[in-house]
């Protein structure tokens, strides 16, 4: 792939970092099945440049975020079919990423929560998802029958408490079968496979929850551009040997906190576990990129895909930046803003005038710039978080 120029000055500052940083190199094995295999990346993404891809459809909410809220504010309630065809909509988006989990009886459902909440008479009820049937799961929020109650929704928050799950525009819970039915086909789906932290999984119990899954994507997915992720290593390596027909890319938060999992704790494990397991890429949180931006070229050597998600790349700014470092999409919660942005400065400039090498309509940094961002922005990261 022929790299821009901006991005090919600040891929060659990044491989100064990476020579003084770099981990133990894969093992000849591993790094041989990676080069001797084409590259496999979702949405012909060498090709496309940078993609956009909503998060959770439109975006995720926060309960409790304030009206006008950069992050977590979408009007729609996220993980539904209202939110991810709205997502859909917008042409400048390649993809829509949504979380799915698998209920008692066997039916993949669309919800990013490990628990589901409401409120009782007295009381506050809470179920685990995976342990609900799917006609129980469907009882909650917005009926699609007028005859039927719904149980009001309630979420808890990052500190604990417990908030009314309202949104502008509400919509029913859905069925990965009917995101397939209804969403349209034009947009590609980022299918994570969602798995809750604090349990240990039987690799029987993997399985059986991916074949479901996989069943529905096989026999409905036709043209449509598919790929998943998951933050589960076992998981994304059972999809990977599972099936070869969609690219599985291994989510992680970069280094930006810690996991009893050591594969877990940076983009450099991160990278070994693709490399072992033969994945197509990584989903890294956004700081995690930017703190370690020799990551972006060590992927790239490895022929790997690499995306971020994480409150960051709602500022075009930030993602401007990824952009010039190659990094090959953002997820993001300010669909139409963000989905924008990248279509302007990804869009060639056949004006002849202030574009640069690469074409982006945005003046593109200078090596010396590309130099100071590369050293500031993690000291910045830093001492924000």
């Amino acid at each position: 792939m022929a790299l821009p120029a901006a991005t090919r000055a600040a891929v060659g500052l990044c491989r100064i970092a990476a020579s003084a940083s770099a981990p133990p190199p894969a093992s000849p094995a591993a790094g041989g099945r990676k080069r001797e295999r084409e590259r496999e990346l979702p949405f012909a993404l060498a090709e496309r440049g940078m993609v956009v891809g909503g998060h959770r459809g439109m975006g995720m909410n926060a309960v409790g975020a304030p009206p006008g809220a950069r992050v977590g504010a979408a009007r729609e309630r996220e993980n539904t079919l209202l939110s991810l065809g709205r997502a859909a909509a917008h042409a400048a988006v390649a993809f829509v990423e949504f979380d799915v989990q698998v209920t008692k009886d066997g039916c993949p459902i669309i919800f990013h929560d490990d628990f589901i909440l409401t409120q009782g008479a007295d009381a506050v009820y809470e179920r685990r998802v995976t342990d609900l049937l799917l006609e129980e799961f469907l009882s909650y929020g917005p009926q699609k029958e007028s005859r039927k109650v719904s149980k009001p929704l309630l979420r808890r928050t990052g500190d604990g408490r417990v908030l009314n799950w309202s949104t502008e525009e509400d919509d029913s819970l859905c069925t990965l079968q009917e995101v397939f039915e209804r969403v349209s086909p034009r947009v590609g789906f980022n299918i994570e496979l969602k798995f809750d932290d604090n349990i240990i999984y039987h690799r029987k119990d993997l399985e059986c929850a991916l074949q479901a899954i996989l069943q529905v994507v096989s026999h409905n997915a036709r043209d449509r551009p598919v790929f998943f992720s998951s933050f589960h290593p076992d998981a994304a390596r059972m999809t990977r040997e599972l099936q070869s027909l969609y690219p599985v890319l291994f989510l992680t938060e970069g280094g930006t906190s810690k996991h009893h999992d050591a594969r877990r704790n940076s983009l450099n494990d991160a990278i070994r576990v693709c490399l072992e397991y033969d994945l197509h890429g990584i989903v890294s949180e956004v700081r995690g990129v930017l703190k370690n931006p020799a990551a972006v070229v060590r992927a790239q050597e490895s022929n790997l895909a690499l995306l971020t998600y994480g409150q960051l790349n709602n500022v075009w700014e930030a993602v401007y930046f990824q952009y010039l470092m190659g990094v090959n999409g953002v997820i993001v919660d300010r669909v139409e803003e963000i989905s924008n942005a990248v279509a302007a400065f990804s869009k060639p400039d056949y004006s002849g005038g202030g574009a640069g090498e690469d074409g982006a309509k945005h003046q593109a940094f200078s090596q010396q710039q590309l130099g100071f961002l590369l050293r500031f922005i993690p000291e910045l990261i830093e001492q924000r978080h």
